[in-house]
């Protein structure tokens, strides 16, 4: 996973310049509208559209605007309309990538992907050739300075979590998919805020990475995730923590 925990928490501090150059709204706006268009306009009752709302929230996208794009996704509202697509590929030194799209022109967005994938070391692969090696679960990251390894996972079990792991700078809790939502609230309550908190595509093996391979592999990761259709990146890639924070840095 800390490739995966890593890649995440990086993405996470990056939103602010996303949100700066309309990158983070975009992908916001579009999740909301597919989760409106697939479960409907209640929050309560379509887990999806409240996530999205959420984090459309957090990154302080106006009331109004959230609204108008659940009026979009239910048919109130005319736009554009949008198809969910699952890529598959591999980056550098083999590592495993899944990307889930949302667009308006497949045939635009897998010529910009399958571009990408080539500039940076990598190619664009068949429906499955990576899936198998994901499973889909709840992801929740919390930075240590929450509270004592014990407290927080003591916290994340009874409320339902699967595994827990921690490194020196992270708390991982996996749970279900079901359960995210649930987990996450619980340790709110405790005053334990998560950094990240998703239904996510886990890898079941990891690949490590370093030198060179790295370098590329994270020139490939923002290079995708800068992409106006895609939603989001799966990694199977490991890459220490010393090294991750250099290259990113």
């Amino acid at each position: 996973m800390s490739g995966h925990s890593k890649w995440a928490n990086i993405k996470h501090t990056k939103a602010k310049k996303d949100a700066e150059r309309g990158n983070l709204f975009s992908k916001l706006a579009r999740e909301i509208i597919v989760a409106a268009r697939q479960g409907g306009g209640n929050l309560d009752a379509n887990p999806r559209l409240r996530m999205a709302v959420e984090k459309a929230r957090d990154a302080n996208m106006p009331a109004e605007n959230i609204a108008r794009l659940i009026k979009r996704g239910t048919g109130e509202l005319e736009g554009v309309a949008y198809e969910e697509l699952t890529y598959e590929g591999y980056g550098p030194g083999g590592v495993a990538i899944m990307l889930e799209v949302v667009t308006d022109n497949r045939n635009r967005t897998t010529s910009e992907l399958r571009y990408l994938f080539s500039r940076h070391g990598g190619s664009l692969g068949e429906a499955g050739c990576v899936s198998w090696m994901f499973r889909k679960r709840g992801y929740i990251s919390l930075d240590r300075s929450v509270g004592d390894e014990d407290t927080v996972l003591a916290v994340a079990l009874e409320a339902g979590a699967e595994d827990f792991q921690s490194d020196e700078d992270s708390y991982e809790v996996i749970t279900a998919p079901e359960d995210v939502e649930r987990v996450k609230a619980a340790l709110e309550a405790r005053g334990m805020r998560p950094e990240v908190a998703e239904v996510t595509m886990v890898p079941q093996s990891t690949v490590h990475v370093t030198g060179k391979e790295a370098e590329q592999v994270l020139r490939l990761m923002d290079a995708l995730s800068e992409h106006d259709d895609v939603q989001r990146v799966f990694s199977n890639f490991d890459i220490a923590a010393e090294e991750m924070r250099r290259l990113a840095g």
